[in-house]
Order: C-alpha cells, then sequence, then structure tokens
C-alpha cells in the first residue's frame, strides 16, 4: 500500500505540474486581457476629450479674422444703421471661456463685448479689467514665444513601422494603418493665407487710429496689392497690342470689355491678403492661459483668441467624459497642469496604490493640460468566472477520481491480502482437525484407549472434529455457490420455534463442552418466509464466533432473541464476549476480514463465517448489522420482513 501511494502522489504531482502551468497562463492571459481593455476603453475616454477640445480649437480657426472685434464687415442691421455686431459682441460663452480679445500690433488690446475700451457698460468693466490685465502680462511674454512655422514637406520616406504587440485587445478588431502619424496638433499645422476686404482690415485695427487709416476703405493699398494692381493694367495694355497680331478667327471671338478689366482690377486693390498661423497657448496664471492666432497683414502682428479658465475646463472635461461611465465607480481621473505638476481635479474614487495606470498629455495648443487614469482593482472578465467553475470542477473530478482509483486499487490489493490470508487460514483449519482425526484414529487402533469410557471418548472427539471440518468445508462450498450465483434457495413461511428448537439440540453439546450456556427469548411473532436450512446456517456460524471469542469471559452467555417490531422480524444474537472495534463494525461482514489484533491472531478461522451470513439473510431479503452491547460483549441483529413464500437461486 505505500508504494501505491507513492505512485498516486507521483500521479497527481505529474498531472498537477502542466496542469498548473495551463492554469498560471491562462489566468496571465486574462489578467492581460483586463487590462488591454481597460487601456481601450481609457484611450477611447481620452480621445473624447480630445475630440471636444480639437471642435474647440477648429470652431475658433473657422473665426473671420475681424469677429474679434465688436462688429464686422457686411451690411448693416436693417432699419437702425447701426455695423453688424460680432457673433463674440455677446457675452454668452461656455463656463471655461473668460472672453475673447485681440492683442494689436502696438500691444493695445481690442474685445468683441465693447466698441470702444474707453466708454465701457458698468456689467462689464468687472471683466474688462481682467482681460486688460491678461493682456498686460501677455504683452510681455508674446516676444519671448515661439513662432510657429509651416512643417517642411518631406519626400519619398519610409513610414516607421512601429512595433506592436498582435496580441493586443485592440489589434484583434481594428487594423490601423501603420503610416498613419499620430496626432501633434489639435487643428490645422501650417500656416495658411486668406484675402479679406478693406473693410474687415479696417475692422481688426479699429482701436488703433494710426493704423486704422492705413486701412481706410480703398483711400491706400499695401504695396504688395498696389503692385498686384499695376500688373493686372500692363497685362491688359499688353493685350490690347497683342489683338493686331492675331488673326481675324481669332478677333471674332468674345474679348473682356475694358469696363469688366477695371473693375476687376479695383477689386484687387481693395483687398488684402492676411497670414493665419496656427493656434497657441500661453500661461498667464495658474488658472488663466491664453489661446490664440498670429494675424500677419501688411507686416503688422495681431493676436486674436480666447482666455481660457484651466479649472472649469478640466472639470467640464471630466462631468462630461469620465463621471457619469462605469469607469467612475473603480478608477480614479486625475488632470492637471503638465508644467505645474499638481493635481487640479480629481474624480473618483481616491486610490494610492495603483495596479493600473494610463496618462495622455493632449497635443498643442492644449499640451499644457495632462490627464491619469489610476485603477487599484481592474474589473474580471466575465471569462474569468466560467474558468473558475471549470477548474473547480475540474478539481474535484481529479480529487475524486484520484481517490475513487486509490480507493478501488486498495479494495483490490485489500481483497488481495485476504484471499491469500484465507487460503492460509484454511490450510491450517483443515490441517488441525485432519491432524486430531489422525491421531486418535491410531489411538484408537494402536490400544491406547485401554477402557471403553475412554474409547468413547475418543470417537466424540472425531465426531467433534470431523464435525468442525465439515462445517469448513461447508462454508467454503457455500460461498463459492453464491459468488457464482449457483446457491438454491427454498423460502417457505413458518415459525421460529422449530428453528430454534433445532439449533439448542445441535449445539448443546458443543457449547456445554466450552462452558457456554445458551439462552433463547421469543415473543410471539407471525410467520414469514425463510429457508429452514439456511437460517440454521446462519445461527450456527453466529453460535460458533460467539464461543470461539468468549472462551476467555468471565460469563459464558449466548443469547438469541426473537421478536416482532416495525413491520420486521428481529433476530439477534448476543454474547458476552471482548466485543468488536468500532471502526470494524461495518468491516466484519466483508470477504475474509478478520479484526487484526491479538485475540484474532492467537484464534483459528478463516473470515467467511460473517460473510456468509450477510449473503445469506440478503438472500432471504433481510439484511444484517452488528453493534456492541452496553456492557461486554456484541450482538449481532438480522432483519427480515414479512413477505410471501417463494423461490429464489442465487
Amino acid at each position: 500500500m505505500k508504494r501505491l501511494r507513492l505512485f498516486i502522489l507521483l500521479f497527481f504531482i505529474a498531472i498537477s505540474i502542466p496542469l498548473a502551468f495551463v492554469v498560471w497562463q491562462t489566468y496571465s492571459s486574462l489578467e492581460q486581457e483586463e487590462r488591454a481593455q481597460l487601456r481601450y476603453f481609457s484611450e477611447t475616454m481620452f480621445d473624447e476629450m480630445e475630440k471636444e477640445l480639437a471642435d474647440l480649437v477648429q470652431r475658433e480657426e473657422n473665426r473671420a479674422v475681424d469677429e474679434y472685434g465688436h462688429s464686422v464687415a457686411g451690411p448693416a442691421d436693417k432699419g437702425e444703421g447701426l455695423p453688424q455686431l460680432s457673433p463674440l459682441a455677446q457675452q454668452k460663452y461656455q463656463d471655461y471661456i473668460l472672453g475673447y480679445l485681440q492683442n494689436n500690433a502696438d500691444g493695445s488690446m481690442q474685445t468683441p463685448l465693447v466698441a470702444d475700451t474707453g466708454e465701457v457698460p458698468e456689467e462689464r468693466r468687472t471683466l474688462l479689467r481682467q482681460l486688460k490685465e491678461i493682456n498686460q502680462v501677455f504683452n510681455t511674454k508674446k516676444f519671448g514665444l515661439a513662432q510657429l512655422k509651416p512643417a517642411p514637406l518631406q519626400k519619398n520616406i519610409a513610414p516607421v513601422k512601429e512595433e506592436k504587440d498582435e496580441s493586443s485587445f485592440s489589434e484583434r478588431y481594428l487594423t490601423q494603418s501603420k503610416e498613419a502619424p499620430s496626432k501633434t496638433y489639435l487643428g490645422k499645422k501650417q500656416q495658411r493665407v486668406e484675402e479679406i476686404t478693406a473693410e474687415q482690415a479696417s475692422n481688426i485695427a479699429s482701436e488703433n487710429k494710426n493704423l486704422r487709416r492705413d486701412y481706410g476703405g480703398a483711400q491706400k493699398a499695401p504695396a504688395s496689392v498696389s503692385g498686384q494692381a499695376s500688373r493686372v493694367a500692363d497685362s491688359d495694355k499688353k493685350r490690347q497690342v497683342d489683338t493686331t497680331s492675331l488673326s481675324d478667327a481669332a478677333r471674332q471671338e468674345p474679348f473682356p470689355p475694358r469696363e469688366t478689366i477695371a473693375a476687376e482690377a479695383a477689386e484687387t486693390r481693395n483687398r488684402f491678403q492676411v497670414e493665419v498661423a496656427p493656434f497657441q497657448s500661453v500661461s498667464i496664471t495658474d488658472e488663466q492661459v491664453f489661446i490664440f492666432r498670429r494675424i500677419a497683414i501688411n507686416n503688422q502682428i495681431y493676436r486674436q483668441g480666447f482666455v481660457l479658465l484651466v479649472g472649469p475646463v478640466l472639470r467640464h472635461l471630466s462631468a462630461s467624459h469620465f463621471e457619469q461611465q462605469p469607469l467612475a465607480r473603480f478608477a480614479s481621473l486625475q488632470m492637471q497642469r503638465k508644467d505645474q505638476g499638481h493635481t487640479l481635479v480629481q474624480a473618483g474614487p481616491l486610490i494610492t496604490h495603483s495596479n493600473f495606470v494610463a496618462e495622455r498629455v493632449f497635443p498643442p495648443p492644449f499640451d499644457f493640460l495632462s490627464v491619469t487614469l489610476k485603477a487599484n482593482a481592474i474589473p474580471a472578465s466575465p471569462a474569468r468566472g466560467s474558468l473558475n467553475v471549470a477548474l473547480a470542477v475540474l478539481a474535484v473530478f481529479m480529487f475524486f477520481g484520484l481517490l475513487t482509483i486509490y480507493q478501488s486499487v486498495r479494495t483490490i490489493v485489500a481483497m488481495s491480502e485476504r484471499r491469500s490470508q484465507f487460503v492460509s487460514s484454511v490450510t491450517h483449519e483443515l490441517k488441525t482437525p485432519l491432524t486430531n482425526i489422525r491421531m486418535y484414529i491410531e489411538m484408537l487402533e494402536q490400544g491406547i484407549a485401554a477402557t471403553p469410557e475412554r474409547e468413547q471418548e475418543y470417537l466424540a472427539i472425531l465426531g467433534s472434529e470431523s464435525a468442525r471440518l465439515s462445517g469448513l468445508i461447508n462454508n467454503v462450498l457455500e460461498l463459492a455457490k453464491l459468488e457464482k450465483k449457483q446457491r438454491q434457495f427454498h423460502m417457505q413461511e413458518g415459525q421460529l420455534d422449530d428453528v430454534l428448537t433445532e439449533i439448542e439440540t445441535i449445539m448443546s453439546q458443543k457449547l456445554q463442552q466450552d462452558g457456554f450456556m445458551l439462552v433463547i427469548n421469543k415473543d410471539d411473532i407471525p410467520t414469514f418466509a425463510y429457508d429452514r436450512d439456511v437460517l440454521i446456517q446462519i445461527l450456527i456460524n453466529l453460535i460458533d464466533n460467539s464461543v470461539k471469542f468468549g472462551r476467555h469471559s468471565t460469563e459464558r452467555e449466548i443469547t438469541i432473541s426473537a421478536f416482532f417490531k416495525n413491520g420486521q422480524i428481529h433476530l439477534t444474537v448476543s454474547d458476552k464476549g471482548p466485543g468488536i472495534p468500532t471502526h470494524a463494525l461495518k468491516k466484519v461482514f466483508d470477504d475474509f476480514y478478520r479484526v487484526d489484533n491479538d485475540l484474532t491472531r492467537t484464534t483459528g478461522g478463516t473470515g467467511i463465517g460473517l460473510a456468509l451470513v450477510k449473503k445469506f439473510a440478503s438472500a432471504m431479503g433481510g439484511s444484517v448489522y452488528a453493534g456492541n452491547n452496553d456492557g461486554a460483549g456484541c450482538c449481532i441483529t438480522l432483519l427480515f420482513p414479512l413477505t410471501s413464500s417463494t423461490s429464489v437461486c442465487l
């Protein structure tokens, strides 16, 4: 058995090691999948925030250059003769925009909120004072800002292929182009040139009278524009001269009249080219950032933009894209100014030790903002629950499977050992009575028994040993027939009186020789079906066991009781012997089983007596169980149901 346990242990280890590796790999893959999912959705949230900021920049880029003044070029309001107000003239901005302003070339400021900064309505004085202070701070910083230049064009450059984890979550569903560049700017990245009217140019310089004179209608055009008009006139003259050399067919083709050419030249003289740079940012205070674009007109630089409130814009992004999401239940969002390094907005639970971190620094002109998502416990994948159940079921099956294998093998080994012991016991049990029979026969032949009384004693011993030998052989044969299901049972209804009487007659001499007393207690019980010979053999086996193991007891008494209870016939055999160990009360009915103690080792037996009792009782529709008495000895109880007589073949 030790070798068997060692083999099963080695087998368990051999299975457990690769299985544990597979489980570890599976859980590692699940954890990577969970982290990839959380990273994918956090990046999606960051993209939504970035998209809203990009929409803000694009909306500002689409504004006309004169919208940062109080009025814009276009038809006046009907019926009032007033100039058309700028869309920004009304103070209806987002909560995170303080206001709009234009920093003029000479450092002065104008804002769409008022037509003249010298005459300010009472309700806008506080805001205008803040904008003037911001403009003053900006004047001290604007000359130190790096001017954005168009990115040089690159030709015939092979795209750089980034290495990506092919097992990542997003790669399983989306195949993104390897050549797609990362977003480096929210909006247009290159400087562009626009054409504006003289009226628009005048509106841009409305706060500076000297500059405004330069753009007062079509009075004076920039040198570049005058050059363009001269070139148009020269081309007109050239076309007049060249017409003299055209063929007749060519002269018959329509040609623009002189008035049309003059109108086009006048319109050209009244238009200006404006260079518009991408938006950029400059920090005014910890809470205020000026987002602006550079406007270049006739070598004059204007800066137009809006004042962004950092705290409110971060709170707006958090409320719009995070706080209402399931992420907010287990993740923490921290938003901060990158140039300051401390958190301005914190949403979600406070997490000190994070197991997951995702960061994003927004592209220019919001490159001063950064956002960080932290999580301590990553949400479990639904597959983890199924895996846990599968592993639990597998563990249970492995445990019970190995336990079943161990029990089965142990039973087979134990049965084999008991069979071996049975063969040894039977050999000994057969040899002992045969030796005694042979010895007493030789003594009778040699006339050692000198008196008739001595001869009768020897003959009695021969009869007893012969009966013992016959009983042993009979038990072995009965067991063989039962295993082969060849034993015939003849069930007939009757009472126990004649059976108990016959038992008393058969066993009286043996009990008397060994000094035992047989006591029979019988109540009035109804008739029931049983095999008379089999029931007698059962009782003889039980009494033999009591005599065999009770020879050394101080009280040598065997009691047979018969009574009717709960619809069953109860037949018990009780003695005053040493009893049966508690752990062996159920095993004593197994084939070839013998209790391993000093008493059984010094007492003869084969281990098939009680096994036959159980098989016989079961064949007659009954059952048997063993128990110890409150005092000394044990009690074997047979239970038989009330059934009609039948003939059974097993």
